[in-house]
């Protein structure tokens, strides 16, 4: 089972890697990052992690054993016991429940080690996988929202000490 690590300095490469040869793949789905993103990546990777030194956002890596990153899981707007998750995992990860295990693991993250009470996320009306992954972790949808011009779905789900217990 692959790890659920915080971010850090030295996962720039392999983080960089995972984003370049997913960048078709998550295109599909979620908006493009763009060119700048990539070109701007090593101030980009240093200003994240000022940002959950911070405390305001919290940044988690899927690892495999040879030490790809297979996703990302992000808890980011960390304020009054609440957060915005978002999630991707690898095109060649796809499919194998990666995804809902992250998120779960990230709830319990959530309530234990970050003493939150309740995340946040949106996903679009077209992305299946991701709606789908979040009703299984236990999000509840709360609304529609607009996401990059196309129609979608907002969602809550309240973190309690189960939660924290894992």
């Amino acid at each position: 089972m692959p790890e659920l690590q915080r971010l850090r300095a030295d996962h720039a490469p392999a983080l960089l890697a995972f984003e370049l040869e997913n960048r078709d793949y998550f295109a599909a789905s979620v908006p493009d990052r763009g060119d700048d993103y990539f070109a701007q990546f090593d101030a980009r990777h240093a200003a994240l992690l000022a940002d959950q030194a911070a405390g305001l956002d919290h940044f988690h890596l899927l690892v495999g054993a040879d030490g790809e990153v297979l996703g990302r899981v992000n808890l980011v707007d960390v304020a009054d016991g609440s957060a915005e998750l978002g999630f991707r995992i690898a095109k060649s990860a796809a499919r194998q429940g990666l995804a809902t295990s992250a998120v779960r693991r990230i709830c319990a993250l959530a309530a234990g080690e970050y003493g939150l009470t309740s995340l946040r996320a949106r996903a679009t009306l077209d992305n299946a996988g991701s709606r789908a992954v979040l009703v299984r972790a236990g999000f509840v949808p709360t609304g529609e929202v607009t996401l990059s011009g196309q129609p979608g779905t907002s969602y809550v789900r309240k973190l309690t000490a189960a939660d924290a217990a894992g």
